[in-house]
């Protein structure tokens, strides 16, 4: 998709479609990878690596542009690579094997992430809420939204008006709070209160393609997903406190 500025360079590639074609836990799983950077300084971050490693660096190559970091959303292995009920996946390790890059990781994913990968400090940069990582001349928010694991992170672009949801929200529904880190008292807050100050103006670009859109207003997003119609928090956990996508 074309950016708002003429220098931003981002893409939205399907797994199993735009990537990994012949992958069927790809095609299954219908992950996102995006890629974002400055097509000035030729630089670009890779959201969430996953499947297909070399693919995903020659389609930032034909496009001009190098990858210079990665950042992760939270510590699955459809995102980020791994182990999966037997199931290996290429990830954020392989990327490691090629380019000597940092992941930019929330503090409170680290130990996940590092058992998932089995990676040590060196590749890992771990940040707080609200840090900011830079690509050329874009700047990057990173936005601890705990609920579906302690660490994920979303990513705003605030010059844009985009917003890389991971996991944390979809555009019909949020992500599981049963798996192992989940809490969803965590996702309520996350949901109603932490992503409260971003506006509707905001693109959702979600972790999967689970709806018939790829993207949606965050405005158009809480009229129509139903974790936002109940305010109320003990009605909010009763609804949607075992439930998830």
């Amino acid at each position: 998709m074309a950016g708002k500025a003429e220098g931003l360079y981002f893409r939205q590639l399907l797994a199993g479609r735009d990537f990994a074609a012949e992958d069927r836990v790809a095609q299954m799983m219908a992950n996102f990878t995006y890629l974002i950077g400055d097509r000035a300084s030729g630089e670009a971050l890779i959201v969430d690596p996953a499947y297909a490693i070399d693919e995903l660096i020659q389609v930032a190559g034909s496009d001009g542009m190098s990858i210079t970091g990665a950042l992760v959303t939270h510590f699955h292995p459809d995102h980020i690579g791994g182990d999966m009920a037997g199931y290996p996946i290429e990830g954020a390790r392989e990327l490691l094997d090629r380019l000597d890059v940092p992941l930019h990781v929330n503090e409170e994913e680290k130990p996940w992430v590092q058992g998932m990968l089995g990676i040590g400090d060196d590749s890992l940069e771990a940040h707080k809420n609200g840090d900011t990582v830079k690509c050329g001349a874009l700047e990057v928010e990173l936005v601890h939204t705990p609920g579906h694991t302690p660490g994920s992170q979303c990513f705003y672009l605030a010059s844009e008006g985009i917003f890389v949801s991971g996991d944390t929200l979809f555009l019909d529904g949020c992500g599981r709070t049963d798996l192992p880190g989940g809490d969803p008292t965590q996702m309520y807050e996350t949901l109603l209160h932490r992503l409260t100050r971003f506006p509707d103006t905001s693109v959702v670009y979600p972790g999967h393609l689970y709806s018939e859109d790829a993207s949606r207003s965050l405005g158009d997003t809480r009229r129509q997903n139903a974790v936002f119609s109940i305010q109320d928090p003990d009605s909010w956990l009763a609804a949607f406190g075992n439930a998830g996508t």
